[in-house]
């Protein structure tokens, strides 16, 4: 079963995980087509392989081409033309950058896996504690849906059923007014009293069902009021900061299904009050009486459900996905001027009377006082379609709106005061989201906002901007509150809350998070090995995206970045595989190599190479059996364009005046063979290499890593070499 299939037999939470993964450079609609093609092809591959994203790239369009020419004999005209929008689509976006696409597709793949993951464990393991309780309190809050749902069905009921007493009691009523105005005879008298009797206890037990009829309103408004409270003021808040997290790498958030499920039912229940005080003010015109329990509650209660009403709707805006440009999916909020982005829209409130009543605006920086803003600041406009009308999803069943088609202008303005302004990177903004609910005695304005976003004029400022953004969702945790001014004094971030953004950087690229081991360096890194990994130790911001540990260095984030870089270019497959230690410092270098056998290597990121670097060091005892360690001058990714890093560890020589190149990598720490551990990345034989490196030994006692060129190598016929096994 592939897994396209698999994921959809998962529950609807998993199925609007697996939503969340595509956008408009990557529709859903090439998966459901092209399902079992895609998932058959090597895309991690491609993702490091320009000439294998093209021919994968042609083969798709390819793909799409057959799947439309089928769909023609079935007349499906409508398919078709989405088939064509699709294909347009791609080559606009992909046409001179087919490695994006492998890379969006690679990681794509991963993230369905890691959903399916998931949702098999969670079935596996319901018991465990924090899911336990999350799915206890759900459950719980699911019941009182129920019961709201029941109590207004009961209470239609018993609306009906006073009706009926209220319409037999007026009809027995009338009929005795008018006997008593016609029969005055003894006999009859009698019988009048004993219908007066029973008239009279008819009306008791209607005026008891009045009051009973009253209360049960009030109960059900009651709780209305408490699942809306645990809505807005729980719920609602904890999908925000899950999606807030989602955004910087975490988990893919939990789905809204559910949310709008709940609002829908407290919505249409209270729409469902509000009919039923219309009804019970049709009785009370019908009959009443002093002390009428309907006419001395009912106000109230009208008053009431419109309240609540009004505060459903005022909270049923989210943005589902926050904004995000089509070229950069895993990097959302940070937006280039004059490049397209997306946002999407969606009421958790879906009631029938809403589709295509509300049309949403949308604005940047609306209303915002000076308090809200910092003095200075770049000043926008949006162009492109700011207007969208939401309206009902066949997809989804959801009332959204998606904005596909917006970009952001800068206003020239001349009273712009450089002194004071934060740089462009930590400058941030608000997307504004406005509408207007209009019925018969009701009208709302509804407005939601975006989380905050930083505006970039150049591609080469996404890496500071997104560190701003990490920053902002690791420490801002009240999404109603934005603070635009967060960088003018942004807070120290724990290193326990830290480290889990920074692994959440690898695994949403890359199958692997970071270990421990690599975590510790990297906390060495930034609080000292006095430190020691302590998760409350504090960083400041400067320290993660400004300042550098040393001279040579630079500044922490912008490693990182530069490495994260190197892998999804060159590196994804064999870090993915678990071949490349990365982070570890040069003392724990020589601590694991010291006593492992002669050759034995290990792959380290360089800690000063300002777009990423690879280095390999290996071991080698000398005549008295000392180790010595040598390491070579780092790959980078310029480099690593031309020829593969498995290729460079096969044909890696060291050669010393008048001796025989030798390649002195053998084993892969701790002892794996190297062409067990790397064998399956080769594409072509050793002999066919026209190009190696050469090191030369007498370069050990000058340099910190070892010099090396590129040098056409010729074998000579004959020629001992020496053993490497």
């Amino acid at each position: 079963m592939t897994l396209w299939r698999q994921l959809q037999l998962m529950d609807t939470l998993y199925l609007e995980q697996v939503d969340q993964l595509y956008n408009d450079a990557f529709p859903m609609e090439i998966r459901q087509y092209l399902s079992q093609w895609i998932e058959s092809r090597d895309w991690e591959s491609a993702a490091s392989n320009v000439s294998l994203a093209t021919l994968l790239f042609h083969d798709l369009l390819n793909q799409l081409d057959e799947h439309y020419s089928r769909l023609s004999l079935g007349n499906n005209f409508l398919l078709q033309h989405n088939i064509r929008k699709i294909k347009r689509n791609l080559q606009e976006h992909f046409q001179e950058d087919p490695v994006h696409m492998a890379m969006i597709i690679s990681n794509t793949l991963n993230e369905e896996t890691k959903i399916l993951e998931t949702a098999i464990s969670t079935q596996g393991q319901s018991e465990s504690s924090q899911g336990g309780f999350m799915m206890e309190q759900h459950n719980e809050l699911d019941n009182k849906v129920n019961n709201l749902k029941k109590s207004v069905q009961r209470t239609e009921q018993d609306i009906q059923v006073l009706e009926d007493v209220q319409d037999e009691y007026d009809f027995k009523r009338k009929t005795l007014q008018s006997r008593v105005e016609v029969e005055m005879n003894g006999q009859i008298n009698k019988e009048i009293q004993q219908e007066e009797m029973v008239i009279r206890q008819m009306f008791i037990g209607m005026n008891i069902k009045r009051e009973v009829l009253i209360k049960e309103i009030a109960n059900v408004l009651m709780l209305a009021e408490q699942i809306q409270l645990r809505l807005i003021s729980d719920e609602v808040p904890e999908w925000k900061q899950r999606q807030q997290m989602a955004c910087i790498g975490g988990p893919p958030n939990a789905c809204l299904d559910q949310l709008q499920s709940w609002f829908t039912v407290v919505a249409e229940c209270l729409q469902q009050i509000r009919q039923q005080l219309k009804k019970v003010q049709e009785l009370v015109q019908k009959f009443t009486y002093d002390n009428d329990p309907l006419t001395l509650g009912k106000s109230q209660l009208e008053d009431q459900a419109l309240s609540l009403f009004k505060n459903i709707i005022l909270n049923s805006l989210v943005v589902e996905r926050q904004p995000c440009m089509p070229t950069h999916p895993q990097r959302p909020l940070v937006i280039k001027t004059g490049v397209q982005f997306t946002v999407k829209i969606r009421s958790l409130v879906k009631l029938p009377e809403l589709n295509c009543q509300l049309k949403v605006k949308a604005s940047i920086d609306k209303d915002l006082t000076e308090r809200d803003t910092v003095k200075g600041s770049r000043k926008f406009n949006i162009l492109g379609t700011a207007s969208k009308v939401m309206n009902l999803e066949e997809s989804s069943g959801s009332l959204a709106a998606e904005f596909r088609h917006l970009q952001l202008k800068e206003m020239r303005t001349s009273n712009r005061i450089n002194e004071t302004s934060l740089i462009i990177s930590e400058e941030l903004h608000l997307i504004s989201f406005d509408t207007q609910l209009v019925q018969p005695e009701l009208s709302i304005d509804l407005s939601i906002t975006s989380l905050p976003i930083v505006v970039i004029s150049h591609v080469n400022q996404l890496p500071t901007s997104w560190a701003s953004i990490l920053w902002y969702n690791m420490l801002c945790c009240e999404p109603q509150s934005h603070n635009l001014a967060f960088f003018l004094n942004p807070p120290l971030v724990k290193w326990g809350l830290l480290s889990k953004v920074i692994s959440w950087q690898f695994s949403s690229v890359t199958k692997r998070v970071l270990n421990s081991e690599q975590l510790r360096m990297l906390s060495d890194k930034l609080l000292g090995c006095e430190a020691q990994g302590d998760p409350e130790g504090l960083i400041s911001w400067n320290t993660f995206c400004k300042t550098s540990a040393n001279e040579r260095g630079v500044p922490f984030w912008q490693w990182i970045d530069g490495i994260l870089d190197l892998i999804k270019r060159h590196l994804l497959s064999i870090w993915n595989d678990g071949y490349i230690m990365g982070f570890l410092s040069k003392e724990r270098e020589k601590a694991l190599l010291r006593d492992t056998l002669p050759g034995t290597f290990l792959l380290r990121f360089s800690e000063t190479c300002r777009d990423g670097g690879i280095t390999i060091t290996w071991v080698e005892h000398s005549q008295d059996g000392t180790p010595v360690m040598h390491s070579v001058k780092p790959y980078t990714r310029s480099e690593l364009v031309n020829i593969s890093l498995p290729h460079v560890i096969r044909d890696y020589h060291l050669t010393a005046a008048e001796k025989v190149p030798v390649n002195p990598l053998i084993y892969l720490y701790p002892d794996i063979p190297r062409d067990v551990a790397f064998g399956h990345y080769y594409t072509s034989p050793s002999d066919d290499q026209d190009d190696m490196d050469v090191d030369r030994i007498s370069n050990l006692t000058v340099e910190p890593y070892l010099g090396r060129r590129m040098i056409p190598v010729t074998v000579v016929p004959g020629s001992r070499l020496p053993s490497q096994s």
